[in-house]
């Protein structure tokens, strides 16, 4: 009876040992991914609640200019085209400030929630190693969240390009030049580019710090992750009056010389731009950055094999 009794949960054992080897990895990161999407529905609210905000007041705004034109019918069209490009340019800031954000306090999160409200104990259950579940939380801030940030901004500027083209035929205007000179559409690859890599990759350490504070606190992981740097910074500034730390992690929340100079060359149309990613690649800080992120996530991912419930 022993004997029989113990062969059973074994051959369960092992058949369940066998289903969880059949699944393959990519899968089992895809439904972790929807998984941290469906807990976490302030990575795609926020964005969208900022945009419609945004949508909101520059309806207003454009109201404000059918009057302006209306009462000054001698604009040119670059002046018409200066009126209309800043509102696209303070929309696209406006997402990466917002979507920036949104990963910092859901890195600082990402492995502290899950202890605090004891969900470890199932997921652990589930058939997900820990490797999975960390790159899976990883891969919102440094992928998910950039790609997210660019379609809403994509949206809202599209929206922004039919309110200002129903003001301009509304005054009579020429559409044609405006859709022509104000060169949102020619910017949504640099755009892109830039959310990926800059808010992506670039900030990756930032989010992998996050999180790996996030496995090891006890309780408020963001005053955590944010003092050993305070503190790096006031010991560099008073023992050598110098702000080399403060000014490298500054670097890496603004995307450095090379971030700012592609989205500079974008948004201006600079011919130029084209040779800003194949020297953004090549920068030895991004790659640096990236081997910083991957033993950030390893100590992470190590973390949360042995770490329970708060």
């Amino acid at each position: 009876m022993s004997s029989q009794s113990n062969a059973m949960p074994e051959s369960s054992r092992s058949s369940q040992g066998i289903a969880v080897a059949a699944i393959p990895a990519i899968r089992l990161m895809y439904w972790s991914v929807r998984r941290e999407l469906w807990e976490n529905r302030t990575i795609y609210v926020a964005p969208v609640v900022v945009a419609c905000v945004f949508l909101f007041g520059f309806s207003i705004n454009t109201l404000h200019l059918l009057v302006k034109i209306h009462t000054t019918p001698l604009l040119d069209v670059p002046h018409l085209r200066d009126m209309f490009r800043q509102p696209y340019e303070f929309a696209e800031d406006l997402v990466m400030g917002t979507a920036l954000l949104v990963g910092l306090f859901y890195s600082a999160d990402a492995l502290y929630g899950e202890r605090r409200d004891r969900s470890i104990l199932f997921w652990k259950s589930a058939p997900v190693s820990d490797l999975i579940t960390v790159l899976s939380k990883a891969a919102i801030p440094i992928v998910i969240l950039p790609l997210l940030a660019f379609a809403i901004t994509v949206l809202t500027q599209w929206m922004m390009l039919l309110m200002s083209s129903a003001v301009l035929l509304g005054t009579g205007q020429n559409v044609a030049a405006l859709w022509s000179q104000a060169g949102i559409l020619h910017r949504w690859p640099m755009l892109l580019f830039h959310f990926l890599c800059i808010h992506g990759l670039w900030q990756s350490p930032i989010y992998a710090w996050l999180m790996l504070v996030s496995g090891s606190a006890r309780r408020v992981p963001i005053l955590w992750a944010a003092l050993p740097p305070l503190t790096i910074g006031i010991v560099e500034k008073v023992a050598f009056n110098t702000t080399y730390f403060g000014s490298l992690i500054g670097n890496r929340f603004t995307g450095g010389s090379e971030g700012v100079a592609i989205m500079e060359h974008g948004r201006a149309m600079d011919p130029m731009m084209l040779f800003g990613p194949l020297h953004f690649l090549i920068n030895p800080g991004l790659w640096m950055g990236l081997a910083v992120t991957a033993v950030f996530l390893a100590v992470a991912i190590r973390l949360r094999r042995y770490r329970g419930p708060i």
